[in-house]
């Protein structure tokens, strides 16, 4: 399979309901589960599968999502001959929601010409799941098929579609005679004579498209039946490793149902939330339903309910900010909340 596939990864998306977390960062890169980003998943998802090569396609904002994957050497992807590759988009205005943009690719065109891989698996960056590619490869040449789309068991399209890489780049090169501007204009079109398949996936998957999306989905990994479905040992979510003491939890300090990464100090309570790396939190501090980011502060006596901090973040002693789980209370990454504030 490693020799026949290559992976695409769209990482060019933007949602305005998110644009609180991503004022610093692609979408591709916004933190997840304490020590994850959103593009871990579906990276680990291709080089579990087999796949040695994959072309990752930012646009703007992305210096973040290229220092946390580098060289690609924590998925074995710093290769002398395919590995990882990355192609941020020279344009400037196109549909940021759209899934493979011919018109983003053919920037690169010379990339698809000298890859040797038979067929290539476009995804977005921004879906949480942990799936094998290997049994959709078989199902796609078994049935003859020129474009398969993979749908999840509910009916809906996870945007990730497998093609020829030849087909790719006719599509590519025809698409001011076609008017084709994506996959997906293709596969929706009645006007030629391609087999279009779909794969159906039923395992755990959630698309990450606004804050509360953002939020609810993060908190559902405090269940265990969640985890187990999402974190398989042999299907490992690779992230960037950084070497971090273990987390110390002080005299007088609680924890309830909830998920704390390395190298933080925990002198309060947290109840149901995400505790990421460096994190520390003073005493008597009450943290519920919340999702902390790398190197917060929170100072003593404060309290956050349904609350998102982005990295950095410092909260000042005595403090308390509450949101709901339909509208959480979101800081910006390296802002300071003080007590005065929200008086």
């Amino acid at each position: 399979m490693k020799r026949k596939l290559l992976g695409v990864i769209d990482a060019t998306t933007y949602h305005d309901n998110l644009e609180e977390l991503l004022t610093h960062r692609s979408l591709a890169a916004l933190p997840f589960a304490g020590r994850y980003r959103l593009i871990d998943f579906v990276l680990s998802n291709m080089v579990n599968s087999g796949i040695r090569s994959v072309a990752i396609f930012p646009k703007m904002t992305y210096r973040s999502l290229m220092d946390h994957l580098g060289s690609g050497k924590n998925w074995d992807l710093n290769r002398k001959r395919d590995g990882l590759f990355f192609f941020p988009s020279p344009i400037v205005d196109h549909d940021q929601n759209t899934i493979g943009s011919f018109e983003n690719f053919a920037a690169n065109l010379d990339f698809f010409y000298r890859s040797t891989q038979e067929y290539a698996i476009i995804t977005n960056s921004n879906s949480v799941f942990n799936m094998n590619f290997e049994p959709l490869m078989e199902m796609h040449q078994n049935t003859g098929c020129d474009i398969t789309e993979i749908f999840h068991k509910d009916g809906y399209s996870m945007e990730m579609f497998l093609v020829k890489t030849s087909l790719l780049i006719k599509l590519i090169e025809t698409r001011n005679e076609t008017g084709y501007t994506c996959m997906k204009d293709v596969v929706l079109a009645h006007n030629h004579d391609y087999t279009i398949c779909r794969y159906e996936y039923s395992g755990y998957t959630k698309m990450i498209n606004s804050i509360q999306n953002y939020y609810s989905t993060s908190l559902e990994l405090l269940n265990p039946k969640v985890w187990n479905q999402l974190f398989l040992k042999d299907q490992p979510v690779i992230t960037k490793v950084k070497d971090e003491p273990p987390t110390r939890y002080l005299k007088g300090s609680e924890v309830k149902n909830a998920m704390i990464a390395n190298g933080c100090l925990i002198q309060g309570t947290v109840v149901n939330s995400i505790i990421a790396r460096g994190v520390k939190i003073g005493k008597g501090v009450v943290i519920k339903n919340s999702i902390i980011m790398q190197k917060c502060q929170i100072e003593d006596n404060c309290y956050l309910d349904s609350v998102i901090l982005d990295k950095d973040v410092k909260v000042e002693a005595g403090s308390s900010l509450i949101g709901t789980a339909r509208d959480p209370f979101v800081v910006r990454k390296g802002t300071k909340q003080g007590a005065l504030m929200n008086s």
